[in-house]
Protein backbone atom coordinates (compact mmCIF):
# COMPACT_ATOMS: atom_id res chain seq x y z
CA UNK A 1 0.00 0.00 0.00
CA UNK A 2 1.17 3.42 -0.85
CA UNK A 3 1.50 5.94 1.24
CA UNK A 4 2.97 9.41 1.75
CA UNK A 5 2.78 10.97 5.38
CA UNK A 6 3.72 14.68 5.68
CA UNK A 7 5.06 16.12 9.34
CA UNK A 8 6.50 18.84 10.61
CA UNK A 9 3.63 21.58 10.11
CA UNK A 10 2.64 24.19 13.07
CA UNK A 11 2.68 27.64 14.14
CA UNK A 12 5.41 29.55 13.89
CA UNK A 13 6.15 33.60 13.97
CA UNK A 14 7.23 35.40 10.95
CA UNK A 15 10.71 35.12 10.56
CA UNK A 16 10.54 31.31 11.60
CA UNK A 17 11.76 28.65 10.28
CA UNK A 18 10.03 24.87 9.47
CA UNK A 19 11.13 21.64 8.26
CA UNK A 20 8.50 19.75 6.57
CA UNK A 21 9.30 16.03 6.03
CA UNK A 22 7.17 13.62 3.30
CA UNK A 23 8.32 9.60 4.57
CA UNK A 24 6.69 7.69 1.37
CA UNK A 25 5.83 4.28 1.83
CA UNK A 26 4.80 1.30 -0.42
CA UNK A 27 7.15 2.77 -3.61
CA UNK A 28 10.28 3.10 -5.60
CA UNK A 29 10.88 6.49 -4.34
CA UNK A 30 14.21 6.71 -6.60
CA UNK A 31 11.85 6.59 -9.80
CA UNK A 32 9.83 9.54 -8.25
CA UNK A 33 9.76 12.95 -8.67
CA UNK A 34 8.75 14.56 -5.02
CA UNK A 35 6.88 17.82 -5.34
CA UNK A 36 5.51 20.11 -2.38
CA UNK A 37 2.32 21.70 -2.99
CA UNK A 38 0.43 24.42 -0.58
CA UNK A 39 -3.48 25.72 -0.83
CA UNK A 40 -4.71 28.26 1.30
CA UNK A 41 -8.32 28.90 1.91
CA UNK A 42 -9.81 30.32 -1.12
CA UNK A 43 -7.04 29.55 -3.70
CA UNK A 44 -5.69 27.38 -6.03
CA UNK A 45 -3.03 24.67 -5.09
CA UNK A 46 -0.07 25.41 -6.12
CA UNK A 47 3.73 24.39 -6.64
CA UNK A 48 5.84 25.36 -4.01
CA UNK A 49 9.42 23.55 -4.49
CA UNK A 50 9.84 19.91 -6.48
CA UNK A 51 12.90 18.19 -6.77
CA UNK A 52 13.89 15.13 -9.33
CA UNK A 53 15.02 11.70 -9.55
CA UNK A 54 18.42 13.33 -10.97
CA UNK A 55 18.20 15.69 -7.71
CA UNK A 56 17.66 18.58 -9.78
CA UNK A 57 15.73 21.50 -8.02
CA UNK A 58 12.95 23.80 -9.43
CA UNK A 59 11.07 26.51 -6.93
CA UNK A 60 8.46 28.98 -7.48
CA UNK A 61 9.31 32.78 -7.14
CA UNK A 62 7.58 33.45 -3.96
CA UNK A 63 9.91 30.83 -2.05
CA UNK A 64 13.08 30.79 -4.20
CA UNK A 65 16.01 32.02 -1.48
CA UNK A 66 13.73 30.83 1.44
CA UNK A 67 12.77 27.63 0.70
CA UNK A 68 15.16 24.40 0.50
CA UNK A 69 13.79 21.11 -1.14
CA UNK A 70 15.93 17.88 -0.52
CA UNK A 71 15.69 14.08 -0.64
CA UNK A 72 17.26 11.06 1.56
CA UNK A 73 16.50 8.20 -0.79
CA UNK A 74 17.90 5.54 2.06
CA UNK A 75 15.20 6.95 4.35
CA UNK A 76 12.29 7.17 1.40
CA UNK A 77 12.01 10.79 3.20
CA UNK A 78 11.63 14.41 1.08
CA UNK A 79 11.95 17.84 2.81
CA UNK A 80 11.08 21.03 2.59
CA UNK A 81 13.13 23.62 4.90
CA UNK A 82 11.28 26.83 5.10
CA UNK A 83 13.20 30.06 6.66
CA UNK A 84 11.78 33.72 6.71
CA UNK A 85 8.40 32.85 7.03
CA UNK A 86 5.71 35.14 6.12
CA UNK A 87 2.19 35.16 6.97
CA UNK A 88 1.26 34.37 3.33
CA UNK A 89 3.10 31.21 3.68
CA UNK A 90 0.32 29.72 5.60
CA UNK A 91 -1.60 26.86 4.18
CA UNK A 92 -1.71 23.08 3.89
CA UNK A 93 1.52 21.61 2.62
CA UNK A 94 0.84 18.66 0.56
CA UNK A 95 3.79 16.14 -0.72
CA UNK A 96 3.69 14.55 -4.33
CA UNK A 97 5.28 11.61 -5.57
CA UNK A 98 5.22 11.07 -9.56
CA UNK A 99 6.88 7.85 -11.19
CA UNK A 100 9.40 9.24 -13.70
CA UNK A 101 8.16 6.71 -16.40
CA UNK A 102 4.16 6.04 -15.75
CA UNK A 103 3.58 9.55 -14.11
CA UNK A 104 1.26 8.53 -11.80
CA UNK A 105 0.72 10.48 -9.23
CA UNK A 106 0.52 9.86 -5.01
CA UNK A 107 -0.57 12.59 -2.85
CA UNK A 108 -0.33 12.79 1.11
CA UNK A 109 -2.81 14.09 3.69
CA UNK A 110 -1.30 17.40 4.14
CA UNK A 111 0.28 19.15 7.04
CA UNK A 112 -1.20 23.19 8.60
CA UNK A 113 1.64 25.58 8.15
CA UNK A 114 0.35 28.63 10.08
CA UNK A 115 2.49 31.79 10.48
CA UNK A 116 1.13 34.45 12.62
CA UNK A 117 2.58 36.47 15.76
Amino acid sequence: QVQLVESGGGLVQPGGSLTLSCAAAGINFRLHALTWYRQSPGKQRELVAGITIGDNTNYADFVRGRFTISRDTDKNTAYLQMNSLKPEDTAVYYCNARHYFSGYDYWGQGTQVTVSS
